[in-house]
């Protein structure tokens, strides 16, 4: 049955354009995931199906009974409320929720709150989130809407979130960044890309392996329209005149062939390593021990990182993994031991929060007051270049920060951090803001990247991609070092994540893994660099010359045709006749390899 349905729907920000005439429709029982660069609208979308925002134009039509609850990135709340009170109030007119006050302690305690008192002005802007999706998770609807709702659980919550939206019986439409997450609950993917909306029926993974069919398919059918268009411009070079019905369908072909739109095709981006050289000594822990309000967050820990060392750090919120990483740039001092930094370390830090951000400052400059340049293995790359990579194109290079969309100022962001060309490069959930495109862009960087990263996130697949060992925080401040991915670290340690509510999940990170692999896969082959052969260099060097040379043939033979000496010679005329089919036959294949060859390169020049 249709819950509902938008119809023929734009929205535009002064300039930008969000939505150019898309639609959308929901079933039951469908569970979507959208995803897009940031700053596509994928946000605005979800508001304007809850009804919270309207488009421009459009028909929205939603069933009658049909009731819509939505999480927002940044939810609003009363001052002085409590944590158990907000819940509660939110759902006092659920009558579905049989034991309405039960289930809003259990739902709070799995998401961290131990203490369902305590008021929420007292609480961090992610914690704040949680209390907002425990009592949406409660609520009573057919049309669940969660913006971005794996952002600050840690990987227990994150598991327990998982098996609780697979066994939800309503819809669900959701924003997020983990590719497990949106593999393993979703069975459709809507994809915002240029204004446009395109829906795939199937999971993440599905969806990799089917937009590469679309993409290769409109790329061929564009190679066509470019074929015949360089036959009607020969044409219309001719000096084609409109006199006879047949010539005006000529340049109405050639017209609307001219004036259509380039098939658009994100680009294949990839970042050589911009490290600087680090020396045998890097850094090292030394029986360090923190204490705080009289906690032990760290306790009796010592690490030498070796060069190329891939960590990344687990624990629970609130464990103390921001604090080892303030530690390695000296925000304080441990209570007891010593951090050793050597001389050649250049770390690059990328915080949860971006600091210094100038509102009024231009995106080109807020890179360069890095570096306008600095070095690769392949020479030299400019502010400039380092921001196309990372989405920032043309006029875009220009507008002031204030223009930007918070995702867009997070990629901005890390763009800084990698311009200074940092050895140790030190991430601080790098994944709750960044688009899927985005850390596809981060992955491979970090494949040639010649350094140490140390990285805390709770994004399950970008740490089997990136990380080979883990540091994991237990209890009383014990940090072990755990040799292996995360998903290896998941499969020692199972029964701590086999938790639930309302049904548990018992998919095993195993198929994770192997969904993830296959993922990627399909994106290194989407992504798979392209060059000439050396073969085909000559012949792109030189098919420009062949094919002027087959028109000059061609001319040839239609001026001898032309010739009124030979008008009566029928066995001329015949030889004629042939050796022009021949060589148009020449030129077409000719004019095809052209189109292939002259492809090839455009694909070759954008990836830089």
């Amino acid at each position: 049955m249709n819950l509902l349905t938008i119809k023929n729907l734009t929205k535009a920000y002064t300039d930008k354009v969000l939505f150019d005439g898309i639609d959308f429709s929901l079933e039951e029982g469908e569970k979507v995931g959208i995803i897009g660069v940031n700053g596509t609208g994928k946000s605005t979308l979800l508001k304007i199906i809850a009804g919270i925002e309207e488009g421009d134009s459009g028909d929205y039509i939603k069933g009658k009974n049909v009731i819509i609850n939505y999480l927002s990135q940044n939810p609003q709340f009363e001052s002085g409320q409590t944590v158990y009170d907000y819940v509660v109030t939110q759902n006092q007119n659920s009558s579905e929720v049989l034991d309405l006050e039960g289930e809003a302690k259990t739902i709070l305690n799995r998401l961290g709150f131990d203490d369902v008192n305590i008021v929420i002005d007292n609480l961090s802007g992610g914690q704040k989130k949680k209390v907002a999706l425990a009592a949406v998770l409660l609520s009573q609807n057919e049309v669940l809407i969660l913006d971005e709702p794996t952002n600050h659980l840690d990987h227990h919550m994150t598991e327990w979130l998982e098996g609780w939206l697979k066994n939800y019986r309503g819809a669900l439409i959701m924003i997020t960044h983990d590719r497990y997450f949106l593999d393993l609950v979703c069975n459709r993917i809507v994809e915002i890309d240029k204004g446009k909306l395109y829906s795939y029926k199937t999971n993440y993974e599905g969806f990799l392996e089917l937009k590469t069919q679309r993409e290769d398919m409109a790329l061929a059918t564009q190679a066509k329209h470019q074929n015949i268009l360089r036959k009607e411009i020969a044409w219309m070079q001719r000096g084609a005149r409109a006199r006879s019905t047949k010539q005006k369908a000529h340049i109405k072909r050639y017209e609307t062939l001219r004036d259509e739109a380039p098939v658009e095709i994100d680009s294949d981006v990839e970042i050589e390593s911009l490290s600087s050289r680090l020396g045998n000594k890097t850094i090292e822990f030394k029986d360090i021990t923190v204490l705080f309000d009289g906690r032990t967050y760290i306790k009796d820990f010592s690490y030498n990182f070796l060069r190329n060392d891939r960590i990344g750090i687990l624990g629970p919120n609130g464990c103390g993994k921001s604090s080892l990483l303030k530690l390695i740039m000296r925000e304080y001092e441990p209570d007891a031991g010593s951090v050793e930094i050597g001389e050649t370390v250049n770390i690059g830090y990328y915080a949860q929060e971006a600091q210094g951000m100038d509102p009024n400052q231009r995106v080109i400059d807020y890179v360069k007051d890095v570096a306008e340049y600095i070095k690769t293995e392949d020479g030299y790359i400019s502010a400039s270049q380092l921001l196309e990579k990372f989405l920032f194109k043309g006029s875009m290079q220009y507008q002031k920060i204030e223009k930007l969309s918070g995702g867009e100022k997070r990629r901005l962001y890390l763009a800084k951090v990698l311009m200074g060309a940092p050895n140790v490069l030190i991430l601080d959930e790098p994944t709750n803001d960044l688009d899927i495109s985005t850390l596809y862009i981060l992955e491979d960087y970090l494949d040639t990247f010649q350094g140490i990263l140390i990285t805390v996130s709770h994004d399950r697949y970008f740490l089997d991609r990136v990380v080979n060992h883990m540091l994991t925080f237990g209890e009383g401040g014990e940090i072990t070092l755990f040799n292996g991915s995360y998903s290896d670290y998941y499969n020692s340690h199972r029964s701590e994540f086999e938790i639930g509510i309302g049904g548990s999940d018992n998919t095993t990170n195993d198929n994770k893994a192997q969904s993830g692999a296959e993922a990627y896969k399909q994106q290194k082959q989407m992504n798979k660099k392209l060059k000439f052969t050396y073969k085909e260099q000559l012949e792109y060097d030189s098919i420009e010359d062949d094919i002027e040379a087959l028109e000059g043939e061609i001319a040839q033979v239609d001026e001898q045709l032309l010739d009124s000496a030979i008008a009566t010679d029928f066995v001329k005329l015949n030889e004629l006749g042939q050796e022009k089919s021949q060589l148009e036959e020449q030129l077409e294949k000719k004019m095809e390899r052209y189109v292939y060859l002259e492809e090839l390169a455009e694909k070759i020049k954008a990836q830089g």
